[in-house]
């Protein structure tokens, strides 16, 4: 090995739940935009809900931020999205 020799630094992605079962319109797509903005780059956001509008303001919500919705789920009466935190340059920003 030389002096110089090369690095990597690994950071491993975070998921975060976030639990909004029982919040009605706009509280779901409020706070999930607000955790949105605590994340990495490359970090998930996973999130319950149970008012059927989030359906809807979820997905417009990402549209808008640039970020991506991996997957939606409709387990047992609840919806789950995945969501990860995007890029500036994947976002449009940079």
């Amino acid at each position: 090995m030389t002096a110089r020799s090369r690095f990597a630094i690994v950071r491993r992605m975070t998921t975060i739940v976030l639990d909004l079962t029982g919040l009605k319109c706009p509280m779901p797509v409020l706070k999930a935009r607000k955790a949105l903005t605590t994340l990495r780059v490359g970090d998930r956001l996973e999130v319950h809900c149970t008012d059927p509008m989030s359906l809807i303001d979820i997905p417009v919500m990402i549209q808008e931020t640039g970020d991506r919705l991996e997957s939606t789920a409709r387990p047992e009466g609840t919806i789950v999205f995945v969501i990860e935190k995007a890029s500036a340059a994947d976002r449009g920003d940079a």
